[in-house]
């Protein structure tokens, strides 16, 4: 970065960082996108006289409101619901809703603007969003969780809809969760239309939806090491989390020939020599998404795992690691590890999961490193098969949903190659990613005035 770069980065985030105080992990999403950007935005007197770096790191729309409801002792309790509506420029918002005690709006901006370059990476029509709440429900009955669901939606139908504004299912909002929010507003709203995504096949999901992140982050995978020859067969893969993502990655990469070895949740990690196979996995499947249980009891049910309470599973020995579980999960002295250890790729199926020192490690070791704007596309990009399908009334099959899935990954890859190629052949797919999603975003800006 030359110099001038470098003064509009510093020049930029202090006036973001005045403007939006206390907001740790929005000024490190946008420090990281700036960065890639800057040599760019400062060669086009345009991009500057516009400022469309200033206003896409400025949400068009936040919406904070309060959640009331009852639990099962007939008491009161009080939520926060949140969303924010980042950028609509290439079509309605789109982005997940997050239930989770750590939600504030420092994160739901950070995870918003992410969504902007993600959405535009998918080259699909649809615009950066997120929300959610501090409801935790780990713990709840589902008659709390529907009715928490239920009051949550009633104030924020008044702001979505299929041309507005899509939410999905993100950390904590699963199948059930997104069932109760959509009774709730096909009630309220009195039709039925494609307004969240993630819904059942039943009534108007699409096939594969559950799978797709963890699905595209190895789809994504496998494009980043076919670039040195490589795959995933014989390779042995660390997971973080064992939510939605971790669960359909672990079994992707299983097909593809790899063994996964570790999986974990917020308690702890279970490292499993012998691999997680597709029996084990099927246990995991009915252990979290069913009886809602810890990690930990996976190393009580298979005598080959340990279970290593309060730690993360980055210090296992393996070829490939794929965090999939929260943002900053992943630190310097960790990615320092995995090099040490022998990795030779980190593909992100969770959001900005690497902190700015992890990234540093894998880049200055020349690793193969994708970052969640691009591995872990495929979920938004499948959301967005979902809304097509919605609009058509029709239901496409697995097959078609899965090549469609498959293609879109692989282009997202060309893109951070054309954009993020270095003089020396290494590929930085941080700078690709930002780039590629950022031009299309930008060029939609400036044909659309001061808007």
């Amino acid at each position: 970065m030359n110099d001038q770069a470098h003064q509009y980065v510093e020049d930029f985030m202090a006036q973001l960082t005045l403007r939006n105080p206390n907001e740790p992990e929005f000024h490190q999403a946008v420090r990281e996108v700036a960065e890639s950007l800057a040599p760019h935005i400062v060669a086009s007197p345009v991009l500057q006289k516009m400022k469309v770096l200033e206003r896409i790191a400025e949400p068009e729309r936040v919406i904070i409101f309060r959640v009331p409801w009852l639990n099962d002792k007939g008491e009161i309790e009080i939520n926060r619901g949140y969303r924010v509506q980042m950028n609509s420029a290439i079509g309605p918002y789109k982005g997940g809703i997050r239930f989770h005690p750590s939600v504030n709006l420092s994160i739901l901006k950070f995870l918003a603007f992410e969504q902007t370059f993600k959405n535009s990476l998918t080259t699909l029509p649809m615009g950066g969003g997120k929300g959610g709440s501090d409801f935790n429900p780990k713990g709840r009955s589902d008659n709390e969780v529907m009715k928490f669901c239920q009051s949550f939606m009633t104030e924020l139908q008044r702001h979505i809809g299929q041309d507005t504004d899509v939410p999905a299912g993100d950390i904590g909002v699963g199948g059930r969760e997104i069932g109760f929010m959509f009774g709730q507003y096909k009630r309220l709203r009195d039709e039925f239309t494609g307004t969240l995504t993630g819904k059942g096949r039943d009534w108007g999901g699409s096939p594969l939806r559950p799978e797709a992140t963890g699905y595209g982050t190895c789809y994504f995978a496998q494009e980043m090491l076919a670039t040195r020859k490589e795959s995933f067969e014989g390779k042995t893969v660390c997971i973080s989390g064992s939510g939605n993502v971790a669960q359909y990655a672990c079994q992707k990469a299983t097909q593809l020939g790899a063994k996964v070895v570790t999986l974990s949740d917020s308690s702890g990690y279970i490292h499993d020599p012998e691999g997680i196979d597709a029996a084990k996995l099927d246990y995991v499947m009915e252990l979290k998404n069913i009886f809602r249980g810890r990690i930990k009891e996976y190393a009580d049910r298979y005598p080959s795992a340990t279970y290593y309470p309060g730690q993360r599973p980055w210090g296992v020995k393996c070829d490939i690691a794929m965090p999939c579980a929260t943002q900053n999960e992943l630190n310097g002295d960790e990615a320092q590890a995995l090099v040490d250890n022998g990795c030779i790729c980190v593909a992100e199926g969770a959001n900005m999961p690497s902190t700015p020192e992890a990234i540093k490690a894998y880049q200055d070791h020349k690793i193969l490193y994708a970052p969640g704007k691009a591995a872990n596309a495929g979920g938004v990009a499948t959301s967005g098969l979902e809304m097509t399908q919605n609009s058509e009334r029709l239901l496409w099959t697995a097959e078609e949903v899965d090549n469609k899935l498959h293609s879109i990954m692989r282009n997202i890859h060309e893109a951070c190659v054309k954009y993020g190629t270095e003089p020396d052949g290494y590929i930085n797919y941080v700078k690709g990613a930002n780039i590629a999603g950022f031009m299309k975003v930008a060029n939609a800006m400036l044909a659309q005035g001061c808007v």
